[in-house]
């Protein structure tokens, strides 16, 4: 059996009609850059969060680098970031002048550790980037009682993570402003690079959107320099087909993640989640000893896995001359042994006992 870690092909053939239909009536229309279907999107989506505004951009890298350059973060400044994340929450730091700070990762839920945040702050740190890995909502009750007690930004990086519930409440809704990326693997995904911006402040969602259009506050009234972080009409119209599916899609997710849960040996190193928060398993990850001889294992049975992530981010060459490995056992430790097994809404029950069999034999062999 062939068990490939996504398939968007499956996705695209069950929402055909809608999502033709929608890339159709754009190219029609010729909206192809702004517009009504970019509006439309960008209205649906702070909807469904019940946020005060969107502000779509390009992807989700610009959509860091933006808020950053919206709340006046950059040269000399510092940003508390997770050492375990995809490079471009450290990335958007670096890219405004600012200095990402890491902190190492709760082991259980393998996002920031909030009992190392606060000796990680200093006067120059301005901001706090808590990622919701893999669809699992960080601790923002602490987060956020930190960044009032010192007077920081928190910017949320949902971009695994639509739909997630912290304590019966959307993720992307509780800090100052917040990332989302819609790159097409995503539990909401376009068919291209595409982001969003979230916020309730009308100053940053002012700014944002200024900067995000070449710091047009109208055509030709440029008050700032701004970048070229559009998100185009096609892309917008795929999202509004999609956005109706999402809590659905989430849904399937949790019933794969549940079986795997069931079927799995207890020494598979399993998520461990909690009985408050909504995860929505964007990815399952898994932490085993002989991580690279499992995912080779799998490989032969035809099953595709991943790794997220394969390096802590300070241990990356931009960051590594400034940290020291010993100051992230955590994150060290599970880069060492996390392996992402298949996981998408589509992903049928026979597939999961597949994949959990051939997982568990190895475990059986190695034990």
């Amino acid at each position: 059996m062939k068990v490939p870690f996504v398939d968007l092909g499956r996705q695209y053939s069950e929402i055909k009609e809608a999502i033709d239909s929608s890339i159709e009536s754009v190219i029609q229309e010729t909206a192809f850059i702004g517009g009504k279907y970019v509006k439309y999107f960008e209205n649906q989506f702070a909807d469904y969060l019940s946020m005060s505004h969107c502000i779509s951009c390009a992807n989700g890298t610009d959509s860091i680098e933006i808020i950053l350059t919206a709340m006046g973060i950059g040269q000399g400044d510092e940003v508390i970031v997770p050492a375990l994340s995809w490079f471009s929450t450290a990335e958007a730091v670096s890219n405004v002048g600012a200095k990402p700070v890491f902190v190492d990762v709760n082991v259980l839920s393998r996002n920031i550790d909030v009992e190392l945040i606060e000796p990680s702050i200093t006067n120059r740190t301005k901001a706090i980037i808590p990622v919701h890995l893999y669809g699992n909502p960080a601790d923002m009750d602490i987060v956020m009682q930190i960044a009032k007690k010192y007077n920081l930004f928190v910017i949320e990086d949902c971009a695994q993570a639509h739909g997630a519930l912290y304590k019966g409440v959307k993720v992307g809704t509780i800090g100052h402003a917040a990332s989302f990326s819609f790159y097409p693997g995503k539990n909401l995904g376009a068919y291209g690079d595409a982001g969003a911006i979230v916020t309730k402040d009308n100053q940053i969602a002012s700014v944002c959107r200024q900067i995000a259009n070449h710091g047009q506050e109208k055509k030709h009234n440029h008050l700032r320099v701004g970048r070229n972080s559009r998100l185009d009409g096609i892309h917008a119209s795929i999202l509004s087909a999609k956005l109706p599916y999402l809590e659905n899609w989430n849904s399937e997710r949790i019933r794969v993640a549940k079986l795997y849960d069931s079927l799995l040996s207890t020494n598979a190193g399993k998520p461990v989640i909690n009985n408050v928060d909504r995860h929505v398993f964007h990815l399952y990850v898994i932490s085993v000893s002989k991580r690279d001889a499992l995912a080779e294992y799998l490989s032969e049975y035809g099953i595709d896995t991943a790794i997220h992530y394969p390096t802590p981010l300070p241990m990356l060459k931009p960051y590594i001359n400034s940290t020291h490995e010993n100051k992230f056992p955590n994150a060290v430790n599970l880069t060492n042994s996390i392996l992402s097994l298949p996981i998408f809404p589509e992903l049928r029950n026979e597939e999961v006992e597949y994949v959990a069999l051939k997982v568990n034999s190895f475990i059986d062999k190695i034990s």
